[in-house]
């Protein structure tokens, strides 16, 4: 008998889908954000609900099918009127840096700037370090890996909800979290109620570790070198446009970076591409750009603060820049070497409206870390639980929510690497971004990759996957090398101090 081939059939497929940028997703999450920042939409969202639209997506980037033509168009109209809303808080949280650094005055002991010149410098020469005068890169490249460690142990945990995190840690007997996740004696039903994200569990687990895998955690540190190593400290907006459409596969972008690219891709140029149907303008992109500007500024927060404004204003507007401002210049004054956790915090907070919505945030993790009588990581839960419900109103990748989890398991921890970066991640919402900014303090503070516990270094095998053309392998101690060329002089910084590993 003679085979025949099979007709050719159709191959049904699933819609493409790009998230972040669908007009009819884009309206639920900037109603959300007119509710945030005190404009009152609620005409706008009955028209959107009359005509049978929705609420944004609460974890996807999309929702599952496209909109009918007039719905998308009503959505797009609908955005345009929301943006002409007047905003009630735009006095206290301003955007423009001139405004921002008006509010830079003497706060009694925040160890941060002053218009006099006095406490933190407001300024330094825009020029590098002289490689004669290059500093130790043991503390740098203890900030690298401490970024790539936090940020690996929230990868496998980032989207799920918080009962999610702690019953995948019961079942495997790491609750509190005190190493990376595992699936080694899981629960079977536990981990078919709260899958691990599906991107991560195959390079994220403790058991399948090789290296540190491609995340954009990661790949925005490496951007930000690269815009420095072209272009200096004295870089525009406009150089991280162009860096980003160089170098930046528009895949690799989420939330308002993605918005961002979309809008220079329209032809809008900063900072219009952070405004223009951009309702992730307040969530935590900005903040995880903010690194190299906060290590190359060492015991200068102020100008970590203003450089990082360039970069941030791209995307992002008032708290969504203030994230990013207020961790560049914590990291600054860490990597200065001449304060602690509780010293870089206040640092950080001294950049920022004390008026805003993020500073409030700051405020209150701290106080309620503070206030958490028994310091341990079982007692952080406490803390956790308020602070999520206070905060569980906003999305999960919304800048305030996060940065107030970030002020209180650095203070919590007491800057102790491995207790921040657990505390952290512990906490939910964004797992991978607060991991990581934790771990970059934190490795500050230690002073040392010898001082980060090896079984959270061992694994990373000094090698970091990436799509930055040119930088996939690389180690962390070249990327150390290389921040280190970078640096602007600042203040003197007190005497290192040899620290043993941390617990």
């Amino acid at each position: 008998m003679t085979a025949t081939a099979a007709p050719d059939r159709p191959v049904t497929t699933a819609p493409l889908r790009v998230t972040w940028v669908q007009p009819e997703d884009l309206i639920g999450h900037e109603l959300r954000q007119a509710a945030e920042d005190g404009r009152d939409a609620e005409g706008l969202a009955r028209r959107w609900r009359a005509a049978g639209g929705t609420t944004a997506p609460g974890r996807a980037g999309a929702s599952p099918g496209p909109a009918d033509p007039a719905l998308r168009a009503l959505a797009g109209t609908l955005l345009d009127e929301l943006a002409l809303l007047p905003c009630p808080l735009e006095a206290a949280e301003p955007t423009e840096l001139t405004a921002v650094q008006a509010e830079w005055a003497p706060r009694p002991g925040d160890g941060g700037p002053r218009p006099d010149g006095g406490g933190v410098p407001t300024g330094r020469p825009e020029t590098a370090r002289p490689e004669t005068a290059r500093p130790e890169t043991a503390r740098l490249e203890a900030a690298w890996l401490g970024r790539a460690a936090g940020c690996l142990l929230g990868k496998p945990v980032e989207k799920l909800p918080l009962a999610g995190i702690r019953a995948l840690a019961r079942s495997t007997g790491n609750w509190p979290p005190a190493g990376y996740f595992t699936e080694t004696g899981l629960d079977p039903a536990v981990t078919a109620r709260y899958p691990w994200n599906r991107r991560s569990r195959t390079t994220s687990l403790a058991e399948n570790i090789d290296g540190m895998p491609e995340d954009d955690d990661l790949n925005y540190p490496l951007l930000g070198l690269l815009l420095l190593e072209r272009h200096g400290p004295g870089f525009t907006t406009a150089d991280v446009a162009r860096l980003w459409l160089d170098e930046l596969p528009a895949g690799r972008t989420f939330t308002a970076e993605r918005v961002a690219y979309r809008n220079l891709l329209d032809g809008i140029e900063p900072p219009h591409t952070a405004r223009h149907r951009n309702p992730f303008r307040e969530w935590i992109g900005a903040q995880i750009r903010a690194d190299i500007h906060g290590w190359t500024h060492p015991g200068d927060p102020a100008a970590a603060a203003a450089q990082t404004w360039r970069d941030a204003t791209l995307s992002h507007t008032a708290n969504g820049v203030y994230a990013a401002m207020f961790t560049a210049a914590a990291l600054a004054a860490a990597a200065g070497g001449g304060t602690d956790v509780h010293g870089a915090l206040r640092a950080g907070l001294a950049v920022i409206p004390a008026r805003s919505r993020l500073a409030r945030a700051v405020r209150g993790g701290i106080a309620l870390a503070r206030d958490e009588p028994t310091g341990t990581p079982d007692g952080f839960a406490a803390v956790v639980d308020r602070l999520h419900t206070a905060y569980g109103h906003h999305h999960w990748v919304h800048a305030v929510p996060n940065a107030a989890l970030l002020a209180a398991a650095l203070t919590h921890a007491d800057g102790d690497f491995t207790g921040s970066i657990c505390r952290a991640v512990s906490g939910g919402w964004d797992t991978d971004s607060n991991g990581a900014t934790a771990g970059s303090l934190a490795g500050l503070l230690a002073g040392s990759p010898a001082a980060l516990p090896a079984r959270w270094t061992a694994p990373l095998r000094n090698r970091l996957a990436t799509g930055v053309r040119g930088l996939d392998g690389i180690g962390f101690d070249a990327l150390a090398e290389r921040t280190a060329a970078l640096v602007v002089p600042g203040p003197p910084a007190a005497p290192d101090r040899t620290k043993a590993p941390a617990p």
